[in-house]
């Protein structure tokens, strides 16, 4: 049996923070706010592909006339070629808990107890007007049950001891 299968999958989450974050220098702070939440684990930058790109935001990629712009033309040119970073949210109900602290897409709808409504510099006005999609920072898995193809999408086969349930830290910083 696969490691993928025994995953509890409640217990984890995949961040993908957007080229936006790294250009504007928000990695450190973003993944502070994480923190707060979940224990951030693995955290490795990278340069997604095209293949990487559309298979994380397959859902979107046939929505291009509902949204009046070209999406997969949008992801990759948000993408491709460009620095972003992943890693591994872990505690309970990791994917339900870092939605709820990304806030809505549109960082203008954000609290600014949120990560898009402290960090973001983007609109969905605004990027409406552009004719392009929003940058907001970061993306989650959306629910439990997408955390294990998320994290066949960015850490692959043969990573799967990335999975194990860390160590308990103490409030201190020592391993329990």
């Amino acid at each position: 049996m696969s490691t993928l299968r025994r995953v509890d999958w409640r217990f984890w989450t995949v961040i993908l923070i957007k080229p936006d974050c790294l250009a504007r220098d928000l990695l450190d702070p973003v993944l502070a706010m994480v923190e707060q939440h979940l224990r951030v684990l693995h955290v490795t930058k990278v340069y997604p592909t095209q293949a990487q790109i559309f298979t994380h935001y397959a859902d979107m990629l046939p929505r291009s006339a509902e949204l009046r712009r070209d999406v997969p033309a949008e992801l990759t040119r948000i993408y491709v070629g460009r620095q972003a970073a992943v890693a591994l949210g872990y505690g309970p109900d990791a994917a339900r808990r870092l939605r709820a602290l990304l806030g809505p897409t549109d960082p203008a709808a954000a609290g600014p107890d949120t990560i898009r409504g402290r960090y973001a510099a983007d609109s969905l006005a605004k990027a409406t007007a552009e004719g392009r999609l929003i940058d907001n920072l970061i993306h989650s898995s959306d629910t439990s049950d997408d955390a294990a193809a998320d994290f066949a999408t960015w850490f692959g086969p043969g990573n799967e001891h990335l999975l194990l349930t860390p160590t308990p830290i103490l409030a201190n910083g020592d391993p329990q």
